[in-house]
This record gives C-alpha cells, sequence and structure tokens, in this order.
C-alpha cells in the first residue's frame, strides 16, 4: 500500500445537554470538500469511526450510541438578523450515511458557546460579563434558535452548578428558545388530526399523536404496546422483538406523515420521526437509582433515537413534547390532570426535564409562537482530529 499522510482537521468536541459530538467550522474543512457533500460525509463518518460493522466506533471519535454519534458544521450565517448557520448530522454507527434531515436539540446548547470561543460572532454583539444572545440559524430545517450564553471576563462561562439527569456534573444553564418551531405555513399535525390510529400490518393498531414540533414524532400511549411508561433502557434495548416492533411502528408513522413516499426509505431516514409512548405520570427509580416521586412530574415519556431507547431524552423531542402537551385533544394532553400545561416536567430514563410551549390560534389555526428549555454545554477537547486521506 502507497504511503500517505493523514489529514489534520481542526475540531472541537463538545458535550451539549446529555449528547456529546463533535464541532468543525465549515472554513477548517477541507478545502477539496466545496460543494461535494458525499465527499464531506464520508469525512465525518471516518472521523467518527463509522460506519462499523463491529457496532463500536473503535477506531473514531464516536462512542458508539445515537447521543455521541454526531456532527455539528458552523459558519456565519448567510441569513439576515442571524448570528450563525448551524448543521447536524445524526451518524450512523454500522451504515455509511449521515441523517442531515433533523435538529439536535441537545447539541443546539453547545453552538452558541462554539461560536463565540471560535471567533463567529460580531465582537460588538458580545458582552463581558452578563448574558448574551445568540441568534441561531439551523440550516436542515430552516428554523431559529435562540441560545442565552452566559459571559465572564470576556469569555464563554463553562464552570457551573446547573444540573441536568443524565449528565453527572454541573455547568452554567443555557436557556434555549426555539422560535416558531413549525412555520405557521406548515403543518403541526400533517395528517390534519390530533389522534391518528395507524394500522401496522402484523403487529396491531395504535392511537397515535404525529406532530412536527421540534422534530417529527409520533406518541403512543404506554399500554397499547405492554408497557408501563417507566422502562429503563435495559428493559427495551436487550429486547430484540421489541425494537423491532418499534422500527416497524416508526416507518408506518413517517408514510402516514409524509416523511417519505416508500416504507424502504425509512431504513435511510433515522433520525426522524421519533418514535415515543408516553403515560400517566408515576413514581419510580432512574438509571442512577434516584427516585422520582409521583408529584414531581406532570408525564412519563420514553424516546427511541437510532433504532434504541434514549438514556435520557433528545431536545428536539423535548420539544415536541412540550407542545403537544399543551394542546388539548392530543394524547399526551389527555393524559394530564393539570390545567396549566403551557409548561410541564416530565419524567424519563435518568431523570425529570421542564420544558414549556406557547401555542396559539391565529386566524383559526394553531401556530407554535415558542418553546423552550434549559440545558448546559462544556468543551472537552479542542485540538485536530486525524484520519487516513479519503478520496
Amino acid at each position: 500500500m502507497k504511503h500517505t499522510q493523514q489529514t489534520t482537521i481542526k475540531a472541537t468536541y463538545m458535550r451539549g445537554g446529555t449528547s456529546k459530538g463533535l464541532f468543525f467550522c465549515i472554513d477548517d474543512l477541507p478545502k477539496e470538500v466545496g460543494q461535494n457533500k458525499i465527499l464531506q460525509d464520508k469525512i465525518l463518518m471516518r472521523i467518527v469511526g463509522s460506519p462499523d460493522p463491529y457496532g463500536k466506533q473503535i477506531d473514531g471519535m464516536g462512542a458508539a450510541t445515537s447521543s455521541t454519534s454526531k456532527v455539528v458544521i458552523v459558519g456565519k450565517s448567510s441569513q439576515p438578523e442571524h448570528d450563525v448557520d448551524y448543521y447536524f448530522g445524526q451518524v450512523s454507527i454500522d451504515k455509511p450515511f449521515i441523517d442531515w434531515s433533523g435538529n439536535c436539540g441537545n447539541l443546539s446548547s453547545a453552538v452558541g458557546p462554539f461560536a463565540i470561543t471560535s471567533g463567529l460572532i460580531d465582537k460588538n454583539n458580545l458582552k463581558k460579563d452578563g448574558i448574551v444572545k445568540i441568534r441561531i440559524w439551523q440550516a436542515n430545517i430552516k428554523k431559529t434558535i435562540l441560545s442565552y450564553v452566559k459571559m465572564k471576563d470576556g469569555q464563554v462561562q463553562e464552570i457551573g452548578d446547573y444540573y441536568i439527569d443524565g449528565v453527572a456534573f454541573g455547568a452554567p444553564e443555557i436557556k434555549l428558545e426555539f422560535v416558531r418551531p413549525v412555520d405557521p405555513t406548515e403543518a403541526l399535525f400533517p395528517t390534519g388530526n390530533l389522534v391518528d390510529k395507524i394500522e401496522v400490518p402484523n403487529i396491531g393498531v395504535f392511537e397515535t399523536t404525529m406532530i412536527t414540533a421540534g422534530i417529527p414524532t409520533v406518541f403512543l400511549y404506554a399500554d397499547s404496546l405492554g408497557y408501563k411508561g417507566t422502562e429503563l433502557q435495559e428493559h427495551i434495548n436487550q429486547d430484540k422483538e421489541a425494537l423491532k416492533k418499534f422500527e416497524t411502528i416508526r416507518a408506518y408513522a413517517s408514510l402516514k406523515m409524509g416523511l417519505i413516499k416508500d416504507i424502504k426509505e425509512a431504513q435511510t431516514l433515522q433520525h426522524t420521526p421519533k418514535i415515543a409512548f408516553v403515560s400517566k405520570k408515576q413514581s419510580y427509580t432512574t438509571s442512577s437509582g434516584k427516585q422520582i416521586a409521583i408529584d414531581d412530574i406532570d408525564l412519563n415519556v420514553r424516546a427511541l433515537s437510532m433504532g434504541l431507547l434514549h438514556h435520557a431524552m433528545m431536545g428536539t423531542a423535548s420539544v415536541a413534547i412540550g407542545v403537544a402537551a399543551c394542546i388539548k385533544g392530543t394524547i399526551l394532553n389527555n393524559l394530564l390532570d393539570k390545567k396549566d400545561t403551557d409548561n410541564i416536567t416530565f419524567g424519563h430514563p435518568s431523570g425529570t426535564l421542564k420544558v414549556g410551549a406557547v401555542v396559539e390560534y391565529v386566524d383559526g389555526k394553531l401556530v407554535v409562537q415558542k418553546a423552550s428549555m434549559s440545558r448546559s454545554a462544556r468543551v472537552i477537547m479542542s485540538g485536530y482530529v486525524h484520519i487516513p486521506h479519503i478520496k
């Protein structure tokens, strides 16, 4: 084999919420990438260590879970009234593709800090001390995210005592606002119904709420699947038949939502839609042994990402939860026993999360003005990644 030097690319490894990923400035990617998206994806997959038939990503930066097999590209924004453009890629672990169809709400919390430290924000818009609003254009889904980042002595504050369930250590709180996560011209409920029945061959008929806020998501009642709604990862992810059933239901929901035209397309569109099951609030024990009392939450929600039950909750799915819960008639709202549904706290495998949404009727049509949640982020490593030269 002819000897060639490895390619070196500047990168930052960051945690955002309950996810981790590799962040790149668009100008730091190899020049030959240009408009060659196929080459770009090959390079990014090799950095992460995919595709890996062993499912371990040993020869890359990924950590063999959907929460850690992610890439982010950020550059100065081409959109008016925005600071940066942000592209998110969900990297398949064992297959050769990156899904650019959606967003990662958790990693969205790291985009603002990354943009500041990378010099992508106009210095006139920064503060020496205090909170800075970063206007992010999520280019995958063409939506605005407002990120409120704390500054200290002219730098991003990275040490703090705000804890989120699913992350062992504290960091400064970063508030996120997803502005009009569903454009008023788009369908919040793609079928036009708050509740739909979908028939899945050889599995059954299920009542669902299918919504596009945050990320396209299909919600089902936990008991219709034979679950309580308090399950942890080991209850689902070790059951291959259950995972196969979830994926089949997700594929048929995707077809009904109009995201795909043929059921086979679902195999290459694994990031969207998400599938989740919900139940009335119940006390339970989290994966870390923490006790969640029934009065601590308003709902129990469990969601799958890239074919496996998530260890906590995807940020974009949290937006979908917040929006769906505050709309009367959805299966989430049907399970609530509170009148004020603009803010709810739901239980997930690692603990709890509070989300909020403002939904109004405009000209007789439901419009989501904004959805919000708090996360945290931190730089783990910055420097260079190295990969064999790729053509």
